[in-house]
């Protein structure tokens, strides 16, 4: 029934979909799943943080359009869909105290609302699974924090007609399960990190593991992993696409492909809600769904 299943990931930002979950896209796609990347806003306050661009001019007084261009790269090597739910990107607040989010942009819209746009998405596309982030947006991005508000309530949301009219949101639909992204996770990271360190590679995960507690980030519960490593390279190359985003020099690129498909080749998921009977630990988003259908 592949023809039918249909995967939605929601994102913050245009590079969201490449560092989170991508490698699981591309296996998807690659098995004629439908994949429909939802990205609110479009990154306009990112900073740049390729030093290789890093004071282009136009870069800098084009950066919506830049993104925009990336975006498009990293969708047709991914061979995802993809769409813009049209918010404006709230900023990464720094400094002690931080100061207030700026008018009119996304963190700051009335969730319900927000979720409303969400909502016409869903019932259009009509996906069995949807990805997003955690509570905690994975890390505490305010854009990453509200792209979570709103895709719980969007994931209710789609079958309520009293709060969302079929005449103005379209045809109700109940997706049957959302799933965080947790891709980041200390036993991935630990087994990635001591690998590297066994073959007397240098690991650029060694001040990750030192803050980790700093961070006092919550343990997560990894329900579902997922195997995709023969997507890593397309994950990678889609990463690189966010040129302004991404350095190819950089951290995300240390660790050899090689040795991430031998210790570490699945990408991880917690299963937030589910209203299909299915049992723990799945390797698949569309456990419980397939046999269904």
């Amino acid at each position: 029934m592949t023809d039918k299943l249909r995967l939605m990931a929601v994102h913050a930002h245009p590079d969201d979909e490449s560092s989170k979950g991508a490698a699981t896209m591309a296996k998807y796609v690659s098995e004629g799943v439908d994949v429909l990347v939802v990205t609110c806003t479009g990154g306009e306050r990112g900073s740049i943080l390729n030093p290789k661009l890093q004071g282009d001019p136009y870069i800098e007084e084009h950066i919506h359009e830049v993104r925009k261009k990336e975006m498009d790269e990293a969708r047709e090597i991914l061979g995802v869909k993809q769409e813009w739910l049209g918010f404006v990107d709230s900023g990464l607040p720094e400094g002690d105290p931080l100061p207030p989010l700026p008018e009119g942009c996304f963190a700051l819209q009335d969730v319900d609302k927000a979720a409303g746009e969400l909502v016409r998405k869903i019932r259009s596309f009509r996906p069995q699974v949807i990805t997003t982030y955690d509570e905690n947006g994975g890390y505490p991005h305010p854009d990453h924090i509200m792209t979570h508000k709103i895709t719980m309530v969007a994931f209710e949301g789609a079958a309520d007609t009293e709060k969302y009219p079929e005449d103005e949101f379209g045809p109700a639909y109940q997706p049957l399960k959302v799933y965080y992204n947790q891709g980041f996770n200390r036993p991935r990271t630990e087994a990635l990190h001591n690998a590297m360190l066994e073959r007397g590679l240098e690991s650029p995960y060694g001040d990750w593991l030192k803050r980790w507690d700093e961070f006092e980030r919550k343990e997560r519960t990894l329900t579902t992993h997922v195997p995709c490593a023969d997507f890593f390279e397309i994950r990678d190359k889609a990463l690189i696409a966010h040129r302004t985003q991404i350095d190819p020099d950089g951290g995300w690129f240390r660790v050899p492909l090689d040795l991430q498909k031998e210790v570490w080749p699945t990408e991880e998921y917690e299963l937030a809600k589910s209203l299909v009977d299915t049992s723990l630990p799945e390797d698949d988003l569309f456990a419980g769904i397939r046999d269904n259908g």
